[in-house]
């Protein structure tokens, strides 16, 4: 898989702060979408605290090796799939996370069985499509496109 595509996709999705803040979900976050944990140095500092270019990189780095383990864990044959498969699959368990995208089963029967339509279809049905409905568009017309014979 093309990494850097990854990294762009989803630093334009994400955006990048170099100041902690409160997500939607009103969890300390900074950088491009890191959820701050308690095991980083982050964690107890006040919302608006700046952070390093550097350090917003090594936690971007982090997060994407994370997000691959977890798709391969949800998806054992993740690497044998097209690559535009894998960069939706990779854009959706960094937004949702293993414990949500887990619940995708139809959606994951259909990779599975590479019927691009029918996963774009479950993708389109869910609540993740109306809490982010411009991404969630741009991901399913790109998983739909994987259906189109070449």
């Amino acid at each position: 898989m093309n990494i850097r595509k990854l990294q762009e996709e989803l630093t334009a999705d994400e955006g990048c702060k170099f100041v902690t803040y409160r997500c939607s979900e009103d969890k300390l976050t900074f950088g491009i979408g890191h959820l701050v944990l308690e095991s980083d140095p982050e964690y107890n500092l006040p919302v608006g605290t700046a952070v390093s270019a550097d350090r917003v990189a090594e936690c971007f780095d982090q997060d994407i090796q994370s997000v691959l383990t977890d798709c391969e864990r949800l998806y054992p044959d993740f690497y044998s799939l097209p690559e535009e498969a894998q960069l939706i699959i990779a854009n959706m368990m960094f937004n949702l996370g293993l414990p949500t995208l887990s619940k995708f089963k139809n959606m994951k029967k259909y990779v599975d069985e590479e019927d691009w339509e029918m996963a774009a279809n479950e993708m389109e049905n869910s609540r993740w499509f109306r809490q982010v409905p411009n991404r969630a568009e741009r991901l399913i017309d790109r998983m739909r496109m994987l259906a189109v014979p070449f």
